[in-house]
């Protein structure tokens, strides 16, 4: 359960604890995800000495591969990845909509054909939360359907009602005390949408509210103003969680406006794929100007690899191929956001979050994006 610890005194930044069966999250928090049940490029024991306090797993990927009986029979997820900090399930409807073939959704649920082999299954609320029970996860989420931008007026209040309709048969199915589980809103960028799905997901009581939908495709302030607005509607005594966002920018405003809990697969994705998040901004080590460039990668970055690899042999371990630069830039990343979330509670703790903020971004801001 979640406990308010302190406001800021000059924005709606908040500190908190959620206390879940396998620990206690400090917020605001920043969780990797572990779409596969693994962080893709890190080991579990580099996410614990980085301060990882949460891992993102996705229900959807891991009732395909490896499959729940499999999972079922190592004891739950924890001990299927070797992981026992808290894990937070997405229910994976996003990634029904967006990758599964064929899908055809009701009132009833979501029928569609796996991205993986082309079979076809059929998820209702109710198996979507006996699914993330077998897994034995921290906190689950439920199914919920998600309105792409931009939507139709009409086409997004079928998917809020859609969304209430199967959250109140997802509560009623949790059996599990031992699991969190949170409310998602839906509404798309129209505020009478996302107030009345407020409102009626809190009156079901779910033990925290996640804000669902953004960071699909639209601008920027149209987040900023979907999450000040949301989050405005929303009890002080339960964890706020934004689904989805991941760049440095969009956590910071979104913790100005009272958010707590966010995950992206920004950091290891552009990892994986070259790219450097720094206090200076993100940098692609590939490129030429860091072939006889000996400086660490971050020189405010006391990370392994910040403290132990030039950028010069960075960009060489992408430039051959090799595995190792892939997993050092994600290792890099993720403790970049994981430094960051510590040095945002810091703030708020004294009082400065704003101030912390403006310097961050001015620094954030100098490289070219």
């Amino acid at each position: 359960m979640y406990t308010l610890i302190h406001k800021e005194k000059n924005s709606r930044a908040r500190l908190g604890k959620l206390k879940t069966a396998h620990g206690e999250i400090e917020t605001p928090c920043f969780m990797p995800v572990g779409t596969h049940a693994t962080v893709k490029g890190v080991f579990q024991r580099d996410l614990e000495g980085m301060g990882a306090q949460i891992i993102l797993a996705n229900a959807y990927h891991v009732f395909l591969r490896p499959g729940l009986g499999v999972i079922a029979k190592a004891g739950g997820l924890h001990n299927f990845l070797s992981w026992q900090k808290p894990i937070l399930t997405d229910s994976g409807g996003y990634q029904i909509f967006s990758l599964a073939r064929l899908r055809k959704i009701s009132d009833r649920g979501v029928e569609f054909q796996s991205h993986v082999d082309g079979k076809k299954h059929f998820f209702t609320p109710e198996d979507v939360v006996e699914i993330e029970e077998t897994l034995s996860s921290d906190i689950i989420m439920p199914l919920d359907e998600c309105a792409d931008y931009p939507t139709a007026k009409d086409h997004a209040r079928v998917a809020m009602e859609r969304t209430i309709h199967w959250a109140k048969r997802a509560r009623k199915a949790k059996k599990k005390n031992s699991q969190l589980l949170f409310g998602i809103i839906q509404g798309a960028t129209y505020d009478d949408l996302r107030k009345q799905c407020a409102q009626e997901i809190i009156n079901l009581d779910f033990d925290g509210y996640a804000i669902g939908g953004v960071s699909v495709g639209e601008p920027s302030h149209l987040i900023y103003e979907t999450i000040d607005y949301v989050s405005g509607l929303l009890p002080e005594d339960k964890a706020h969680y934004v689904m989805g966002i991941g760049y440095a920018p969009d956590i910071l405003e979104a913790v100005e406006r009272g958010m707590d809990m966010f995950d992206c697969v920004i950091p290891t994705r552009y990892g994986r794929n070259g790219t450097a998040f720094t206090s200076e901004g993100k940098i692609v080590i590939r490129n030429s100007p860091y072939i006889e460039d000996f400086s660490p990668l971050d020189k405010r970055c006391d990370c392994y690899v910040c403290k132990s690899f030039s950028r010069a042999y960075l960009r060489h371990l992408f430039n051959a191929e090799e595995m190792l630069g892939l997993m050092l830039l994600s290792y890099h990343n993720l403790y970049f956001f994981l430094k960051m979330m510590r040095d945002v509670r810091q703030a708020i703790k004294e009082d400065n979050f704003s101030e912390f903020k403006k310097e961050f971004l001015n620094n954030y801001n100098r490289v070219n994006q």
